[in-house]
């Protein structure tokens, strides 16, 4: 039976094609744009009419794709190809990336160690041998005759003289320093360091020795004592340090292991390089000589003002022997200053600290940075109450000269040597 109106028949279904006929046979697939698929096959009993391929973008079968990109047109469509593809990582061959592995956090933060540490080592060794090389290694200790024997623990003989080698004649009025020619010794002090806790000794400037025989540091020579009696200082200022170290074991018996002397301009810079130096001062000092102006109580004290504090002794009721006992105090509290972590873990304060200290020190040929280090930490010990400081026990005195108690010296270096602790006390 004919399902077509009247007068249609299955012949006329074309004309109907994409105007919604209900036929029950399907309808031949339509042309999507970008693919090309053969011919459709025809519903059963008619014949459908050639459909565009839209090869040309516009769907109406001008040319082909070739042609198509020849002129320069453009649709925006592909033939035949897949968007997103350029690779075959996923299933069926659509281009997905492969997932980025995990940051491997254990192998970064061993070469980050590796390389943290090997720039604190490169710093170390080239700060050292910097350091090393700015020691002033001139004091030859091998030439000082009859020595006594060594005892246990470490002796360092440390030297404050008036050098102004270097200073500029603005500098020496600043830090009123005059301009006399050549050196002489400002301050002497033995320091012990030992098992039994570290001393510090004042030598005063003015105590009564016996100059021995020597031979010259210069000269080489032998010159025989004559049994005089002098100030100790005189001894610096005959031959140097050399001499000095010789009459200071002979009037003692204490071997002496290390030197270490420093100018004028150095202490006063060391202290400026650290920021200045904390310290209480116990009264009101004025004194012309030394420049110094100071009130009493605590407070920071500058280079310029440092050194005119340790400088000072007209002013103080027991002159030298008062200001032996300022310098002690005020030499502890700079070396705790120094060795302190805002000053040895800072490169800022470190390095201009080293710089200005090691450029005017003058030490002995043995003298290493270690035991110079040593000599610092053990001064930081004495100023917290981890060793002691005193003056030489005097006796009286004689033509001017402070003499020693030779009992007590006696006693004292015994203790010393044995690495004992010290139970003689100074004046």
């Amino acid at each position: 039976m004919n399902d077509w109106p009247e007068g249609w028949s299955d012949n006329n279904r074309g004309s109907g094609y994409g105007h919604g006929g209900a036929s029950a046979q399907p309808e031949g697939a339509r042309v999507m744009r970008q693919v090309r698929r053969g011919p459709a096959a025809p519903p059963q009993g008619a014949g459908v009419p050639p459909q565009p391929s839209y090869v040309d973008g516009q769907g109406y079968g001008g040319g082909d794709y070739t042609n198509a990109r020849n002129t320069g047109y453009d649709s925006g469509y592909s033939q035949g190809e897949v968007y997103g593809g350029g690779g075959s990582d996923g299933p069926g061959g659509y281009g997905t990336q492969a997932a980025r592995p995990a940051p491997n956090w254990r192998r970064r933060i061993k070469w980050t160690a590796i390389s943290v540490v090997s720039v604190l080592v490169v710093t170390t060794v080239g700060t050292y041998f910097w350091a090393d090389s700015k020691l002033k290694r001139e004091v030859d200790l091998s030439k000082v005759i009859d020595r006594p024997e060594a005892g246990e623990g470490t002796n360092f003989l440390i030297v404050g003289s008036d050098s102004r080698e270097g200073m500029t004649a603005e500098e020496k009025k600043a830090l009123h320093t005059g301009s006399a020619d050549g050196k002489r010794t400002d301050s002497m002090m033995i320091l012990h360091t030992g098992s039994n806790g570290d001393t510090l000794i004042s030598l005063p400037r003015d105590s009564d020795v016996e100059i021995p025989s020597f031979v010259g540091s210069e000269s080489g020579k032998r010159y025989e004592g004559t049994g005089k009696h002098t100030k100790l200082n005189a001894a610096y200022a005959t031959d140097g340090p050399e001499l000095l170290v010789r009459t200071v074991e002979f009037n003692t018996g204490l071997r002496i292991d290390h030197y270490v002397e420093i100018g004028f301009a150095g202490f006063a810079n060391i202290v400026d390089a650290v920021g200045g130096v904390e310290i209480d001062i116990p009264q009101d000092i004025k004194d012309t000589k030394s420049g110094a102006d100071l009130k009493k109580g605590k407070q920071t004290l500058n280079g310029e003002e440092s050194l005119a504090f340790v400088r000072t002794r007209y002013a103080l009721a027991g002159s030298d022997l008062d200001r032996t006992k300022n310098q002690q105090k005020f030499l502890a509290a700079l070396a705790n200053q120094v060795a302190t972590p805002g000053t040895v873990l800072n490169p800022f304060k470190l390095y201009p600290t080293m710089g200005a200290g090691l450029d005017t020190l003058i030490v002995d040929k043995d003298m290493g940075l270690y035991d110079l280090g040593s000599m610092f930490f053990a001064m930081k010990g004495v100023n917290g109450g981890d060793g002691k400081s005193m003056n030489m026990p005097i006796s009286g005195s004689s033509g001017g000269n402070l003499v020693w108690d030779k009992a007590k010296v006696k006693q004292l270096v015994s203790e010393l040597k044995n690495d004992e602790k010290v139970t003689v006390s100074g004046d």
